[in-house]
């Protein structure tokens, strides 16, 4: 009898992320006829500039620009993000040593947690948030405190009740070495602040944990894109991600950044740099022609978003959610009224009118009354789904 092959225990500690298996479910569903609307994902569903797609094509035929590329990008590439921080973010980066590309940003979540956490210390995550910070705090072995958002404090961490939780003993502040935040929130929808980002600084250097802002929604539906490294002396203490995913329409091309000190940079360059090989030239290139677009082109992109916010505002009431005002980025969130639970609600919705909305469980325990709807689709799938949705929930 051979002896039987079991994976490493890390795997028991996470599943299959929720969207991948939910995906299979529709394509299936698709597959049979359904004509299933999805409005779960957010990947954005219009191009990318017909420069940056002429600069890739134009440069994908040059014949000496297929072999392995530097570990920390092409210079032109950083220098590019460089500039797109000092324009719009009012941030001067050093392009040689506080800019790292990235293979998209959610390759930097593993990164950062790996170059900083060890087994066993801790890790400050939202509820809501994003599951990737968790299953990757997970895989590492790193003990998980959850902050808790909610609507009563803006969807903005309450710092001062996790200090009351750490001097009552509840929790260990000077075991922490990261904590997650997401200005514009995903899934909540709620924005940033200076002065949010001033508080959350100060903690991070009061305890000496170190800060990791995940940024890729700031310039959708947003007239006031910031930065936390734009804090004086954030740099100290801050690692922020970026990404082209959403504001440069190219979730498939997964180009993205980290930003900070030069020190902390290097400590995550030594995972990434034992974990690939490098981005492909041409698409570097491409991704310093989209930085370097005008005011015009995200006026464009933000005008579709608007137009088809009004609509998925339409299907998350008529699915019978209240939708809070002044939600920003590539999402809205909507709570629950009545005692149907999200899952049941997105459920019901999948199988009776064939329309996905995510439900909020997904993102935590505080996401259990909520809904989240993507923009990431054209007002006539929109309005078909209005009316999917319209004829099921009475």
């Amino acid at each position: 009898m051979s002896k039987s092959v079991v994976p490493a225990e890390r795997i028991s500690k996470v599943e299959e992320y929720y969207f991948s298996i939910k995906l299979k479910e529709i394509a299936k569903m698709n597959a049979e006829g359904a004509g299933v609307i999805n409005l779960g994902i957010g990947s954005p569903d219009m191009p990318p500039t017909l420069k940056v797609r002429e600069m890739l094509a134009k440069s994908a035929m040059e014949e000496n620009v297929h072999g392995y590329q530097p570990y920390v990008g092409i210079p032109q590439l950083r220098e590019a993000f460089a500039a797109w921080y000092r324009r719009y973010y009012s941030v001067e980066l050093d392009p040689s040593n506080e800019i790292l590309p990235l293979m998209g940003s959610k390759e930097g979540v593993m990164h950062i947690s790996m170059a900083f956490v060890n087994a066993g210390e801790s890790v400050l995550l939202p509820n809501p948030g994003y599951p990737t910070y968790f299953s990757v705090s997970k895989l590492i072995g790193a003990k998980i405190i959850e902050y808790s958002l909610d609507e009563s404090h803006d969807w903005h961490p309450d710092l001062e009740d996790l200090e009351r939780r750490h001097n009552a003993g509840e929790i260990d502040l000077n075991a922490v070495k990261l904590m997650w935040c997401n200005y514009p929130n995903m899934p909540t929808g709620a924005n940033g602040s200076r002065e949010l980002f001033e508080k959350i600084v100060a903690f991070g250097k009061r305890w000496g944990i170190v800060i990791c802002h995940d940024n890729p929604y700031s310039f959708i539906l947003n007239d006031h894109p910031i930065s936390i490294l734009s804090v004086p002396g954030a740099k100290e203490i801050c690692i922020e991600l970026n990404s082209l995913s959403k504001a440069f329409n190219m979730p498939g091309w997964r180009i993205g950044m980290a930003a900070s000190n030069s020190r902390f940079i290097e400590w995550v360059l030594r995972v990434k740099s034992n974990m690939d090989s490098g981005m492909f030239r041409p698409m570097q290139l491409a991704a310093v022609e989209a930085l370097a677009q005008g005011d015009e082109e995200y006026a464009k992109m933000n005008a579709v978003y608007a137009a088809r916010r009004e609509l998925a505002r339409a299907i998350l009431e008529a699915a019978g959610c209240r939708v809070r005002e002044n939600q920003v980025g590539l999402f809205l969130w909507g709570e629950i009224s009545g005692g149907v639970s999200a899952k049941e609600l997105s459920d019901k919705l999948l199988y009776e009118a064939k329309v996905f909305l995510t439900p909020g469980f997904i993102f935590g325990s505080n996401g259990e009354r909520y809904m989240r709807i993507s923009l990431c689709c054209n007002e006539q799938n929109l309005a078909e789904a209005l009316a999917r949705v319209k004829s099921v929930i009475k």
